[in-house]
């Protein structure tokens, strides 16, 4: 059988969810605003698959742009390129640190 080359490939372990997190996803999620300039997290949600970036990105900090939607434009520094990616909150996390 030919090898599958989709966006969720090598992401068994990537998009597993721990067990005290497994369930109906919050609501706070959901409806967490953010403003332009925030620090934030990608932790991708793999239950929500609307507005969910590559998987690349997933543990990446970024940088809040502007709305779009429901969706955010997230700049995201990888290695010496500035990538920009639209991400739904449920997929963003504020980082702490």
């Amino acid at each position: 059988m030919k090898k599958s080359k989709g966006l969720r490939k090598k992401s068994r372990r990537l998009l597993k969810r721990k067990p005290r997190e497994r369930g109906k996803t919050g609501l706070t999620s959901m409806l967490r605003e953010y403003k332009a300039g925030d620090k934030v997290l990608v932790r991708l949600n793999p239950s929500i698959q609307k507005g969910m970036p590559h998987n690349r990105f997933h543990g990446k900090v970024g940088i809040i742009g502007t709305r779009r939607g429901r969706s955010y434009l997230v700049t995201v520094t990888q290695g010496k390129a500035t990538k920009q990616i639209i991400a739904r909150p449920e997929h963003l996390e504020p980082f702490k640190g």
